[in-house]
């Protein structure tokens, strides 16, 4: 790694196994699959992982974290540096997900509080409050299957961090436009908002894979905010009504265009 010096320090497979919690199986089939070999090998012919080698299984768990395969971990790497600024986009990425589970945790936690303290005062919650929290645990797991998640994953791996942080900036600002035209009530036939959901398509699909494995992902993420809205606007800067607002005013704008 650009920057550090290898400190000689080697780790068996056991051991490499047991420090970082990955099992022996896996580290053998990474070796079989060209993923993570040895570094060196000892006189008798035993593995010995290197530093570089422990940063290249960090980034082979972190990758797999963010929903890549390991086909494409192993492009994934064999197109980047074991630099600083590769590790720092990784890292930046991994932070990202986690804060954004983070969000969805706390969320949840609230829900489970506001549960508690109405045991606490000997009072049993009712279903619906029950119910509530059920789907707050469901939602972000049945939303989209396995594939679709993995598909979203592999287009946000696509975009780098770098594309992914300057998404949302675009985003941020289109709401801000947007909802400065519901607020004053633009007809939805006027050419500046038709131009506004044109690039808001065009940002989200950049999101979504191509044909009809994007049209299946946006029906579930529009089925998602749709079933919802309130809780995911929770993690928005913005009130959830407004958003709900502006995407009712974006499916007018498109159902003029399409008319």
């Amino acid at each position: 790694m650009t920057g550090r010096d290898d400190t000689g320090r080697r780790w068996s497979i056991g051991e490499l196994a047991r420090t970082t919690g990955t099992t022996v199986r896996a580290l053998h089939h990474y070796d079989e699959i060209g993923l993570l070999r040895a570094g060196e090998r000892t006189s008798s012919g035993h593995r010995r992982y290197t530093e570089g080698d422990l940063r290249r299984l960090y980034r082979v768990r972190a990758l797999r974290g963010l929903g890549l395969s390991l086909e494409e971990i192993a492009d994934v790497l064999a197109g980047s540096a074991d630099d600083l600024a590769a590790m720092r986009d990784l890292l930046t990425a991994q932070l990202r997900g986690l804060a954004a589970q983070a969000v969805r945790l706390d969320q949840l936690i609230e829900r489970l509080h506001g549960l508690l303290d109405q045991i606490d005062g000997a009072s049993m919650p009712g279903p619906d409050q029950f119910l509530t929290t059920l789907e707050m645990i469901s939602v972000f797991e049945t939303s989209f299957s396995g594939d679709e998640r993995e598909q979203l994953a592999q287009r946000r791996a696509a975009l780098g961090p770098a594309g992914v942080e300057a998404a949302r900036a675009e985003w941020a600002e289109l709401v801000v436009e947007l909802l400065r035209h519901v607020q004053h009530g633009t007809p939805t036939d006027d050419p500046a908002v038709r131009a506004l959901a044109g690039r808001w398509d065009a940002l989200a699909g950049r999101f979504h894979p191509a044909g009809a494995a994007g049209e299946r992902t946006r029906t579930a993420a529009r089925r998602m905010w749709d079933e919802n809205s309130g809780e995911l606007g929770r993690s928005l800067p913005w009130p959830a009504d407004q958003m709900r607002a502006l995407v009712d005013y974006l499916d007018r704008v498109r159902a003029g265009l399409d008319a």
